[in-house]
């Protein structure tokens, strides 16, 4: 078949390289603009603009995608579908009409649970013990459009945002090129969303990742890994006055009570408003990830400790 694919971070590439392993060809790749990064600011390609190039794929990274030229541009390379896995534009219309079976999204979520912008986050965070791959025919809606294909995954206790997305990655990868194998031998069915079970995965804030030492722990441990390693769960301590920002990147459920905040025993067991987590992982602000073990050699939290 022939693929317009439109991906921009790296959770789209897996898909890109899957579709071009099954032999499908990518008539272009449409990616988010060059975004200045690291120390020196200077334009860096998203890792789909990045991977497309080492491949010798045609590129576009429009800013937009409403201009009648745009559109154009879109219908003139002639595609049987679109692939859509976390590009970061709107498809109007024209865009979603042009190709022959349409556009087809990766989705990690088992929709309808988790439209929108954030499902890998919200669906730890809130404690799902199971989410999936969905494979959806877009349409004008906010992941509203038809199903094709869902498989589920499991989360399990411990998991962390970053493995769950590893995960997901992978496995969307391979739904999206069944769903190309079945559309393309007219074999995809899809099928309308469920009135019921509709939820939002709203985008992650910074308040989003406070930690509210009052809270349960079970609620602070599922905060933690839901938002590990990005944008981290944090909270702040205080040293030499000043108050220092902390994120909590790995943690486990523990045994104890006290006051919520305050450590209770050692190495690093937090009160919360029910029982206690261990902290396992920090980073301080400008620093690397390191353990408990490494972060107490340099920041001495004793019992007694408050954290803020």
């Amino acid at each position: 078949m022939r693929i317009v694919f439109m991906g921009t971070p790296d959770f789209s590439v897996p898909t890109l390289k899957a579709i071009l392993a099954a032999g499908h060809e990518v008539v272009a790749v449409y990616s988010q603009p060059p975004r200045a990064a690291g120390r020196g600011m200077r334009l860096r390609p998203s890792p789909v603009h990045a991977f497309a190039e080492e491949q010798g794929l045609p590129v576009f990274t429009p800013e937009k995608l409403k201009s009648e030229d745009e559109q154009a541009r879109f219908t003139a390379l002639n595609a049987d579908a679109a692939v859509v896995i976390a590009y970061g534009l709107i498809l109007p219309r024209a865009i979603l009409e042009a190709p022959r079976e349409g556009c087809f999204n990766v989705h990690a979520s088992l929709l309808p649970r988790w439209r929108g912008a954030a499902p890998i986050q919200r669906a730890i965070m809130e404690g799902d013990t199971e989410t999936g791959t969905t494979i959806m025919r877009m349409d004008e809606g906010l992941d509203t459009g038809d199903i094709c294909l869902q498989v589920e995954l499991p989360i399990t206790p411990d998991m962390t945002a970053g493995a769950l997305h590893d995960a997901l990655a992978e496995q969307g990868a391979a739904l999206m090129v069944e769903a190309l194998g079945r559309a393309e031998e007219g074999k995809l069915a899809c099928t309308p969303q469920p009135q019921e079970g509709v939820t939002y995965a709203a985008k992650i804030s910074s308040a989003d990742g406070r930690i509210d030492w009052r809270k349960p722990a079970k609620e602070i441990h599922n905060q933690i890994r839901g938002l590990s390693p990005y944008p981290g769960a944090w909270c702040e301590i205080e040293r030499e006055g000043k108050q220092e920002r902390l994120k909590l990147l790995r943690a486990e459920i523990a045994d104890g009570n006290g006051e919520p905040g305050t450590v209770i025993a050692e190495p690093l067991v937090v009160a919360c408003g029910e029982v206690a987590i261990r902290l396992l992982e920090l980073q301080r602000a400008g620093k690397k990830p390191m353990s408990a073990d490494d972060f107490l050699r340099g920041v001495p939290l004793t019992k007694g400790a408050k954290l803020l």
